[in-house]
């Protein structure tokens, strides 16, 4: 039995049974991965894929147990892997981040401008995506931290580690009605507009929602968008009023908008890192937890990933 030969099972699982993919995801020849597979079977004693001919068609129930065995050996490898990287190339090595859009273009950068100056030889690679694409990414090894607000509480596999929390502005063009209130703004003030915000699934939208249901009030929201930048855009065109995360707007930047905060008026959210329970860090991922969010030392995570998330 070879590590390689469950890289090819597990590699095959993840593009959909398509071997022809799978082979050219690790840059190698379909036959080979076939061979290997039927290898591996005949020792085990078992048919981990079923097929219809030549294709793959679906997963034995006693290959979804070899398949679960053998992601988690693989993850163990390459923890092996890192823990000799940690002793022998301690600065060295690469780390991959897998976030959203706002925290990406407006939490990260002092972070990861810090972080590079301090390890210039680590290869730190940013992946953007949805809040479930980030965990996903994580879960399966192809990242190592996942930061969001939505969606990390729901994977078993990751700890959760409470970050920081923020809130809400309302963005209008300058001179909106709604920005020239003597008075505190009302969520019956936002709603009487066209709403311009996130999709469902980023950056607290589920907050958002609530306040209005609570309220007994009906946003109309005209459109939703994943990034903080599109919606700025069309609130700059006219097409409604906007509700962004406060640090995401940047009045140098934003020309012919302007800002109320709205923080009265939502509940705050938690921005959290996602971290696989089951991972092997290696130091300098320690310090960039740590360059983003102070209150999380490498004891504080080290107790989130072997006793439970930081905040219970």
């Amino acid at each position: 039995m070879k590590l390689q030969q469950l890289r090819y099972l597990v590699e095959v699982a993840k593009q959909g049974l398509n071997v022809s993919e799978a082979a050219e995801k690790l840059h190698t020849s379909q036959p080979g991965i076939s061979k290997q597979i039927r290898l591996l079977e005949d020792e085990l004693g078992i048919q981990v894929f079923i097929r219809n001919g030549k294709r793959v068609v679906a997963v034995s129930e006693p290959g979804k147990e070899v398949l679960r065995i053998s992601e988690r050996i693989l993850r163990e490898a390459q923890n092996l892997k890192r823990v000799g990287e940690e002793f022998s190339r301690e600065a060295e090595g690469a780390l991959t981040i897998a976030t959203t859009h706002t925290q990406a273009r407006y939490a990260l950068p002092a972070v990861i401008a810090e972080f590079v100056q301090r390890y210039p030889k680590v290869r730190l690679s940013i992946k953007q995506g949805s809040p479930t694409q980030i965990c996903d990414m994580v879960v399966s090894g192809e990242a190592d931290l996942a930061i969001a607000t939505e969606g990390i509480s729901l994977y078993k596999e990751l700890a959760m580690l409470p970050c920081y929390e923020w809130n809400r502005s309302v963005v209008a063009p300058k001179g909106h009605p709604l920005l020239a209130l003597e008075r505190p703004m009302t969520l019956a003030d936002i709603a009487a507009y066209p709403i311009i915000t996130y999709d469902f699934a980023f950056a607290g939208r589920s907050k958002i929602n609530q306040s209005f249901h609570n309220a007994g009030l009906t946003p109309n929201v005209v459109l939703t968008a994943i990034d903080t930048d599109v919606i700025k855009t069309y609130v700059r065109l006219g097409l409604g009023i906007g509700i962004i995360a406060s640090m995401a707007f940047e009045p140098e930047q934003d020309q012919g908008l302007d800002a109320r905060e709205a923080g009265h008026l939502f509940e705050p959210s938690t921005t959290k890192i996602g971290i696989r329970k089951d991972a092997y860090l290696r130091g300098y991922a320690y310090t960039f937890v740590e360059l983003f969010a102070p209150h999380l030392s490498r004891k504080a995570v080290d107790n989130a990933l072997h006793h439970g998330d930081e905040d219970e």
